[in-house]
């Protein structure tokens, strides 16, 4: 009863698989060009066809058919197959033959069925149109200038706000709670705000701009020594500088030298926690006067093993040929004025 072996055993040899479909193929370009020429035949025989038979809409026809290549011709251009942008001589001239094609189509469609009467009529009609629109607008877009304005005022409003917030958070604000952290030093305290004080004026009276490129300048290179001198020994200086501001070389650096030597002899021997510096540059001599009202001293009493005005002073500046002169009291103060000629001014 039971079943008979299958006399035919199953194949064990491999047939060849086939690829996997991908989808349809891409035609080929040259049946694609095939194709569109034998369009382009039917049309052009239609279109033949109707002119020999009908000559009523011979006018119509041909524009229409000028209209038709030109706008093939710039589609061939511009289509996505092309080169995008015309760039050789050739494709500017295919641009502009098929935009010429198509512009002169439509004018003769529309000139065709438009009297030139009517036709003046109108444009001066659209003129007049235009015109009206143009003198109702304008309060419009005066209104809409002025929003616009304003809102721009607005914002360079806010961000200076802003820009003045963030400044004076880094720089006041701070000052003022390490003041409160020394109070119990007068002598601290009283450098954090004279520190703060030259910040906050240099900020408002445009005098940091010179001190952040560097000190190129004479102008700026005497607020950035002050700077130092005051930081490091604990001395006011009020500094006036008037003249030109040129750059500053080896006679003005001289002069700078010699000036923040005063002011540290000054700070060390004079007694006094104030001094005055004045410098003009009228373009042929840069002069510097450094004055204290201090305790004094007689030039010629000075011991020959103290170089500081010695070396640091006059013979920083004479030796580039400018003149030192000093002036001192005892008990009523020391004035050393400086005087450079500026070489090629």
């Amino acid at each position: 009863t039971s079943a008979a072996p299958s006399t035919h055993a199953p194949s064990t040899s491999a047939t060849p698989s086939t690829p996997a479909s991908s989808g349809p193929a891409a035609p080929d370009p040259r049946e694609r060009r095939r194709g569109v020429a034998l369009a382009v035949l039917g049309v052009v025989g239609s279109v033949l066809s109707f002119m020999v038979t009908t000559a009523t809409g011979l006018h119509v026809i041909v524009p229409v058919v000028i209209v038709a290549l030109g706008a093939g011709l710039v589609w061939q251009q511009y289509d996505g197959g092309g080169r995008g942008s015309p760039r050789s001589v050739f494709d500017w001239a295919r641009v502009t033959a098929g935009a010429t094609l198509v512009v002169v189509g439509l004018a003769v469609v529309v000139l065709g069925q438009v009297e030139l009467a009517a036709l003046r009529s109108s444009l001066l009609a659209v003129v007049a149109t235009l015109v009206g629109v143009g003198l109702l607008s304008v309060p419009v877009g005066l209104r809409l200038w002025r929003s616009l304005e304003e809102e721009r005022a607005a914002r360079i409003r806010e961000a200076e706000r802003s820009d003045i917030a963030s400044h004076l958070h880094d720089s006041v604000l701070q000052t003022l709670a390490l003041i409160q952290k020394r109070s119990d030093d007068p002598t601290q305290v009283a450098r954090l705000a004279r520190r703060q004080e030259r910040e906050l004026r240099q900020w408002l009276f445009g005098a940091g701009s010179r001190m952040s490129s560097g000190a190129a300048t004479v102008a700026g290179a005497v607020e950035v020594m002050i700077g130092d001198v005051e930081d490091v020994y604990g001395l006011r200086v009020d500094q006036v500088v008037v003249g030109g501001d040129g750059p500053v070389g080896d006679a003005e650096d001289a002069v700078l030298g010699a000036v923040r030597e005063a002011l540290v002899n000054v700070a060390k021997h004079a007694g006094v926690d104030t001094a005055d510096v004045f410098v003009e540059n009228d373009g042929r001599v840069l002069s510097a006067f450094v004055r204290d009202r201090g305790r004094g001293f007689d030039p010629d009493a000075v011991d020959g093993d103290r170089h500081g005005l010695a070396q640091s002073i006059r013979h920083r500046v004479e030796s580039r040929g400018g003149t030192v002169r000093v002036r001192s009291t005892l008990g009523r103060g020391t004035e050393i004025g400086i005087e450079m000629p500026l070489e090629g001014e």
